[in-house]
């Protein structure tokens, strides 16, 4: 969708944010691709919505190692990934992008700036999603090593949420194994 002129898309990341993003989207000018799924998943964004703005992304968790730049419900998997990676030593810098189109380029440009290299992680192809604008962004201000958690090329399937994020590879343990290879790949 975010191939289409004018369209604005936007991936939240929990019930709170999806509430908050529809309420945006009432008042918005111009086409909208709002773009959610069924699982239950904790809430971690504010009940009233207020740190939602849209084309704004929203920093989660602070970090100097790796960008974890995520959408949708690998929100919540980055949140966990880096949690992970804390007990490691590896400071993981966690920016939920809820809109992926306008894209909060200086975000992350600053995180990427801050980090030297990324991992992203979309519930979505890698080929035309987040990880693409995200590296489309690296290429033209600041190029840094970057590793993708989604999908590859592949239609997906019916089944319960949590075993789905596990059999495409979505899951904590791949954004964990995705920020240890970009770390490897970072120029010292």
């Amino acid at each position: 969708m975010k191939m289409l002129p004018g369209m604005t898309v936007i991936v939240p990341c929990d019930f709170n944010q999806t509430k908050a993003a529809t309420l945006a989207i009432a008042d918005h000018f111009g086409p909208v691709y709002l773009r959610f799924g069924r699982p239950k998943w904790p809430n971690f964004t504010k009940e009233d919505g207020s740190d939602f703005v849209i084309g704004k992304a929203q920093l989660l968790a602070s970090g100097t190692d790796v960008s974890i730049f995520a959408c949708g419900h690998l929100v919540w998997k980055a949140i966990e990934a880096a949690r992970q990676l804390a007990t490691e030593g590896i400071s993981a810098e966690v920016i939920n992008i809820h809109t992926i189109k306008p894209l909060d380029t200086d975000a992350i440009v600053a995180s990427l700036a801050k980090t030297g290299c990324a991992v992203t992680a979309e519930e979505h192809n890698v080929l035309g999603g987040l990880g693409d604008s995200i590296a489309q962004t690296a290429a033209r201000h600041l190029p840094v090593p970057i590793e993708y958690v989604g999908t590859n090329d592949t239609f997906g399937e019916s089944g319960k949420p949590a075993d789905l994020l596990k059999k495409y590879g979505l899951d904590t343990p791949n954004i964990v194994a995705a920020a240890q290879k970009a770390l490897a790949r970072k120029k010292g």
